[in-house]
């Protein structure tokens, strides 16, 4: 059986940053990426782009901190928005860079993962390539596979007598013969793959129905690339410190401004403030896109409070308004449920008939990863979603004291805006065959991972062997997957600092190491908070966020014994954005942290996370 040292699932952003910043930090060390893919880069791979898919951010806030994108390299200019052809570029150009290109191994599936219960742990991966199985033992295993991995597709009455295509956004690409031969499609969810969708057809002069779900979420946020009265740039908007205090973060105050994030959420003329804030954003967004000056374009308006979206608020990146094309006819906005399907008919709850070449259902991905873990049960000791028990993290008890805690930081949170009462999930097409449980998942536990990235229980915080990057959604994805790389490496090395608390202001700063019940405590609670905090968005299941991304970079710098604060002074440090510059040094910064401990004889080296027992 071929032994590595790790294996990383998954070749995607989050993936290739593991793989990379591992292999920095252990050159001896063997590794391999597996991925079920014909090529690398996710939801940037070869095999999921179309002519028209475009990042939501523009040239320099969708990078590597370490591996700048530049123009003359990739051919993208300042405010530009990336095509997909140049993103599956930049991420090959970053594997060959850093040597981890050959690594991968293409089109190679791991059906299961075999925890081996002894003090060194590790894993048995049984492999599916092609028609052959084997398996291989990995002393440490990163499921770097994210959310965007296994497609929902509806099920829906008559969709065997359908007699035409019926796929997944995912699989556009595989379908892009229809945007030539097709004269009515018809799209269904409200998402900005849906918008992508529509504009893709609609942009070559195909006639769109384009469906939003009276039972589902309603329009995403989108958002042009400059809001605010001033015209700020959104990415960067969302990563400037003094406007990242206005958004109520369970993990925020490690930048050291505690008492200002403490006045705008605990007290009342503060909240009147952020009030204000989230007020003027979506009011601005909802006048820049002219929402009510068409009928139609009405139909698009978002039915949430932009306080309480999260990621699925997005950004207008196509070439030409695709409010026109709505607004002129080529694409007709329908909110209604899907009844039932006949042959090249889709039917509606308002009784509309809708005569249709093919239907692309934009309808979200399955939350859990695509890997069967063994033992049976182990699910919740690994804190991937699972039914409740007595003996787990989410009793009631613990649950109302997290509940508790949170409303008594952010009062705001108490008033949770009114979501669409006659909201009902999406029935998929199939069970999942790769988790450990059929339940529906409105009976199971949310993500519930320390940092988001390990499992907080006595066994993995023992043979450290696992650990899950990208199980999250955010704006800040280049510099979370660039952290959390680090983060991860040095979990599983076992040096990650211990943490330095001032006892008072006379005393010097004492090193505390963190017990198991410590970290049970705060994983509840961060999994918790994203209930309450963003119930628009995916919350309730897995973090999932937008202005806390700046405040958890600052978690993992503080854990990884580095500067939170990165800017040149006060007034830099609470009014200049933050961006993928900020971070560059952030590998070398450590590995000279690491010489200075070796250098002063360990000294202050530590277990960070806990104490087990």
């Amino acid at each position: 059986m071929e032994t590595l040292d790790l294996v990383v699932i998954g070749a995607g952003i989050f993936g290739l940053a593991v793989a990379k910043t591992f292999r920095q930090l252990n050159p001896s060390k063997t590794l391999a990426i597996l991925d079920s893919g014909s090529s690398l880069g996710g939801v940037w791979g070869k095999d999921r782009l179309y002519p028209t898919l475009k990042t939501n951010n523009m040239l320099g806030t969708f990078e590597y901190p370490d591996f700048p994108m530049t123009t003359d390299a990739f051919g993208v200019r300042s405010g530009e928005h990336m095509s997909g052809e140049v993103m599956y570029r930049y991420l090959t150009r970053y594997a060959e860079h850093f040597g981890i290109l050959g690594l991968i191994r293409y089109r190679t599936a791991v059906i299961s993962a075999e925890h081996q219960c002894s003090a060194q742990g590790g894993w048995i991966l049984t492999i599916r390539h092609g028609e052959s199985q084997h398996r291989l033992f990995a002393h440490k295993l990163v499921i770097a596979a994210g959310f965007t991995s296994e497609p929902v597709l509806p099920r829906i009455q008559g969709q065997e007598q359908f007699d035409a295509p019926i796929f997944h956004s995912r699989d556009l690409v595989k379908h892009a013969d229809t945007q030539g031969t097709a004269n009515w499609v018809t799209v269904l969810g409200g998402t900005k793959s849906a918008w992508d969708a529509v504009y893709a057809y609609a942009s070559k002069g195909i006639q769109v129905h384009w469906i939003i779900r009276e039972s589902g979420h309603g329009p995403v946020w989108m958002a042009p690339p400059f809001v605010t009265p001033l015209k700020k740039w959104l990415e960067k908007l969302v990563h400037t410190r003094m406007l990242a205090w206005l958004s109520p973060c369970i993990w925020g105050g490690v930048d050291g401004y505690a008492g200002i994030r403490s006045f705008y959420h605990r007290t009342a003329i503060g909240r009147a403030v952020t009030d204000a804030f989230w007020s003027v954003l979506g009011n601005d967004i909802l006048t820049l896109n002219k929402y009510d000056s068409h009928p139609e374009t009405k139909k698009l308006k978002p039915w949430s409070h932009p306080m309480f979206t999260a990621s699925s608020f997005s950004i207008l990146n196509y070439p030409t308004r695709i409010f026109d094309l709505v607004r002129n006819g080529a694409v007709r906005v329908h909110v209604a449920d899907v009844t039932s399907l006949s042959t090249r008919t889709v039917h509606l709850s308002d009784g509309t008939q809708l005569e249709t070449d093919l239907l692309c259902c934009a309808t979200g991905w399955k939350h859990v990863p695509p890997v069967r873990f063994l033992p049976e049960g182990i699910d919740r000791e690994l804190g991937l979603p699972h039914v409740p028990s007595e003996s787990g993290l989410f009793t009631p008890e613990a649950v109302a004291r997290a509940d508790e805690e949170i409303f008594s930081l952010f009062p705001r949170l108490k008033d949770q805006p009114v979501q669409n009462r006659k909201l009902k999930p999406i029935p998929d097409t199939s069970a999942s065959t790769t988790t450990n449980t059929t339940r529906s998942s409105t009976t199971l536990t949310p993500w519930t991972l320390y940092r988001f990235m390990v499992p907080p229980s006595a066994r993995f915080l023992q043979t450290r062997d696992i650990a899950f990057a990208g199980s999250l959604l955010n704006f800040s994805t280049f510099m979370v997957a660039h952290a959390q790389a680090l983060w991860i490496t040095a979990y599983f090395s076992d040096q990650l600092p211990a943490s330095k608390t001032k006892k008072t202001k006379k005393t010097k700063t004492e090193t505390k190491t963190k017990t198991l019940a410590d970290l049970r405590r705060e994983t509840l609670l961060h999994a918790r908070f994203g209930r309450w905090r963003y119930p628009a968005g995916h919350g309730a299941q897995f973090p999932d966020f937008v202005f806390d991304g700046l405040p958890y970079l600052d978690l993992l710098v503080r854990d990884l014994g580095l500067r939170v604060r990165r800017k040149g002074g006060w007034l830099a440090e609470v009014t200049e954005p933050y961006g993928p510059e900020d971070y560059r040094e952030l590998v070398g910064e450590f590995v000279d942290k690491l010489k200075g401990v070796e250098a002063g004889g360990g000294e202050g080296r530590g277990d960070y996370l806990f104490r087990v027992g």
